[in-house]
């Protein structure tokens, strides 16, 4: 099989349930993000962060495959196979944000991104993921998109975050907290 197949040379490309938009188009920018949000996620896992944050990492891999999929698929469309964003995922996320969070020392300033290579990748996945939000919100305002999906991005965000502070926490780095006097 080629990778190329030309179809996208006048600048459009074709959504799940077939169909052709504009590479422009917020859905092709929702899930585009997604695939970056995505990528990045690959290279916290490059930097053989603590066995747990790969092994969620993995995971959230695997559930960001299927959002983008998801936003590559109007609500509308015959597309049985596509899995959709479910509440029991986003309580997946809520549960171990809880678990992380009860590790942690209690958060009483703003932190700066920083830390470990793979915590500092993981703000870097967090603010690009406060992004693909961002521009599914745009979409919300003109399409359908499945009930979901906000839901898990804006918990994802959170996720990250407190992955982020715990993978510096795993690996013995202070937080550096922002004082507003600098």
């Amino acid at each position: 099989m080629k990778i190329y197949t030309k179809t996208g040379d006048d600048g459009t490309t074709s959504l799940f349930s077939g169909g052709r938009v504009s590479k422009t188009h917020l859905r092709v920018e929702a899930y585009g993000t997604v695939d970056e949000l995505n990528s990045v996620l690959g290279v916290v896992r490059a930097h053989h962060p603590h066995p747990t944050t790969d092994k969620h990492l993995a995971r959230i891999q695997h559930q960001l495959f299927n959002l983008g999929a998801d936003l590559a698929t109007p609500l509308d469309a015959r597309a049985d196979w596509v899995v959709r964003m479910d509440s029991d995922t986003i309580l997946w996320l809520e549960q171990s944000i809880d678990e992380m969070t009860a590790q942690l020392p209690e958060l009483r300033n703003f932190i700066l991104p920083g830390g470990s290579l793979a915590a500092a990748h993981i703000h870097i996945a967090r603010t690009i993921c406060r992004r693909a939000e961002r521009i599914v919100v745009a979409l919300y305002d003109h399409e359908s998109i499945g009930e979901n999906v906000l839901l898990y991005l804006n918990r994802l965000s959170d996720f990250l975050f407190t992955l982020a502070r715990w993978e510096n926490m795993q690996a013995g780095i202070p937080e550096d907290k922002w004082t507003s006097g600098d």
